[in-house]
């Protein structure tokens, strides 16, 4: 393997080219971890090819005088719609692991969300020099009272909001990781959850062995813990993995105070819609009740542009940050962020939109949808 870069070439001029690179960079079995999605990987590729059938309209002659892309979330401004995800174990890609994103997060005012699978203590990383405006992953503990002190200690590190994710109660088959045999090695571990009781829902390998009739999935998450949860915070709780409109009119009875639009990747259960082809229906039955995020297969301003019109307020960004981090460190993901940032507000100024709250669907020309 490859050491990463210090000087980030000119070639690479989008975040897509940073998967080259980072493919060079890191070892085969994680790079099977890190990069794959689930099963047959369909709903991975899906992810990304959807955008490319959402066409834009372009304005012209608009007042584009004083723009920018700031906007307000939970009473906090952000200079952009551009998140990082929460993804596990940055130290797969770089030895600095979450320390370098967090780096490339304050340096750009990126908001970062924390894995709970982190490889980095939260206390490390909000003891930084230059803390990123940060917010937090949880997943539900066996314990109820777990998954309340975990998020706890977030807030006192910092955290502006906590994020559950709620689509994988079981992993998806991971199949590409276990054809490489992938183990965690022995320095990396999800240090931030040491010492709670582990769920026992989470079988490494589901698909070969048996799941129901085993007790593996009696302490799975309900909406009934989500409820329970989100009386006893004072953060903003979002909950991630929301595709179905139904579900993100449950998030929103059960005190949640916005939705991730998200598949995990495409990491869980396979052949499920894309992303942003889910997220006309859940913004549509939400009415904006809830903000919503998105996130799966975001690789260019203009993506973000759609998603914004389509119904989101914001984007997060998950294996690009890893790719540009393993290729560079913290100055890789500070420059992938910015080259997004960037096509958003180039993609902004041919659709004749000033600010954020001017894009509308108005921007898209046709979905590509029949």
């Amino acid at each position: 393997m490859k050491p990463p870069l210090s000087i980030i070439p000119p070639q690479i001029a989008s975040v897509a080219d940073y998967e080259a690179y980072a493919r060079e960079r890191v070892a085969d079995d994680a790079w099977a971890y890190l990069n794959s999605g689930g099963a047959d990987g369909a709903t991975a590729r899906e992810n990304v090819a959807a955008y490319s059938r959402i066409r834009l309209r372009p304005r012209v002659l608009r007042p584009l005088r004083d723009g920018h892309t700031r906007f307000t979330l939970h009473g906090q401004e952000y200079d952009h719609p551009v998140f990082i995800a929460p993804t596990a174990y940055h130290q797969l890609a770089h030895t600095d692991g979450e320390r370098a994103t967090a780096l490339a997060a304050a340096a750009t005012r990126t908001p970062m969300v924390m894995s709970a699978q982190s490889g980095t203590r939260i206390e490390d990383i909000s003891a930084s020099a230059q803390p990123p405006l940060l917010w937090f992953q949880l997943y539900a503990q066996a314990r109820r009272e777990d998954t309340l002190a975990l998020a706890k200690r977030a807030q006192a590190c910092g955290a502006r909001a906590l994020m559950l994710t709620v689509d994988a109660p079981v992993n998806g088959a991971r199949n590409a990781a276990q054809r490489m045999g992938f183990r965690l090695p022995d320095h990396i571990s999800a240090v931030n959850l040491a010492g709670f009781a582990p769920p026992s829902l989470r079988p490494a390998h589901p698909g070969g062995s048996p799941l129901f009739d085993t007790g593996l999935l009696d302490a799975a998450p309900t909406w009934d813990d989500v409820a329970w949860l989100a009386q006893r915070l004072e953060l903003p709780l979002w909950i991630k993995g929301i595709l179905d409109p139904h579900d993100a009119l449950h998030a929103a009875e059960c005190g949640a105070a916005g939705i991730v639009v998200s598949n995990h990747g495409g990491r869980c259960l396979d052949t499920v819609p894309a992303t942003i082809d889910a997220l006309p229906e859940v913004a549509a039955a939400v009415r904006g009740r809830l903000p919503i995020l998105l996130d799966g297969g975001i690789r260019r301003g203009t993506d973000v542009l759609k998603a914004l019109a389509l119904g989101a307020r914001a984007v997060m960004i998950g294996r690009p940050i890893l790719h540009a981090l393993a290729t560079a460190g913290a100055p890789g993901v500070a420059h992938a962020i910015q080259l997004l940032r960037g096509e958003l507000e180039v993609a902004m100024a041919l659709t004749g939109c000033r600010t954020l709250a001017d894009i509308s669907s108005d921007v898209i020309w046709d979905t590509g949808q029949p």
